[in-house]
């Protein structure tokens, strides 16, 4: 069985993004799912000086360490003002001091929600573009808007939108078979 990640990109409680990756990455019926909360790998703001004083945060080394361990990534993000979260920003900014490749080669399923009719589409469009300098081969990506009136009872309610996701998931796990 393979060994996958689901992470929200946001260190909110209630997070929505949070709540889609751990979705999807239950529909990859060949693989064990791992949730990573932002909120369980803190980290204090990066800084070169700190960097220099301080060393390599242990929440930092252990994520990294936790992402080397598994076969693929299903990652949503949230989107702050079009871009990514301080947060998921912030680990992305210390995993990257540890090794460049911080996605590691592995297959990546990408979403996005929102409350908003455009479902993070913005930061979608960048991390598809980002995400290969950080090694990660993006496989398929998903948008969901409206998250509130498209997610109810644990379920996206729309039909298409529910295929859609359904097929990038097939592709993600064809990617992740072949690994």
């Amino acid at each position: 069985m393979k060994k996958i990640i689901a992470l929200g990109g946001s260190n909110s409680k209630n997070s929505i993004n949070k709540t889609l990756a751990v979705y999807a990455a239950r529909k990859v019926e060949t693989a064990e799912t791992t949730i990573v909360d932002l909120n369980d790998f803190e980290m204090p703001l990066y800084g070169v000086d700190f960097e220099t004083e301080n060393g390599i945060p242990e929440n930092a080394i252990k994520l990294n360490e936790l992402i080397a361990s598994t076969d693929g990534l299903v990652i949503s993000l949230a989107e702050h003002n079009g871009s990514y979260s301080v947060a998921f920003k912030n680990t992305l900014d210390w995993l990257s001091r540890i090794d460049i490749k911080v996605w590691k080669d592995k297959p990546v399923l990408l979403l996005a929600t929102s409350p908003g009719g455009r479902g993070g589409q913005t930061i979608l469009a960048s991390a598809k573009a980002y995400f290969p300098y950080l090694g990660g081969s993006v496989t398929a990506d998903f948008s969901l808007p409206s998250f509130y009136d498209a997610f109810v009872d644990n379920e996206i309610n729309d039909a298409e939108l529910k295929n859609e996701l359904n097929e990038k998931v097939k592709i993600f796990e064809q990617h992740l078979l072949a690994e």
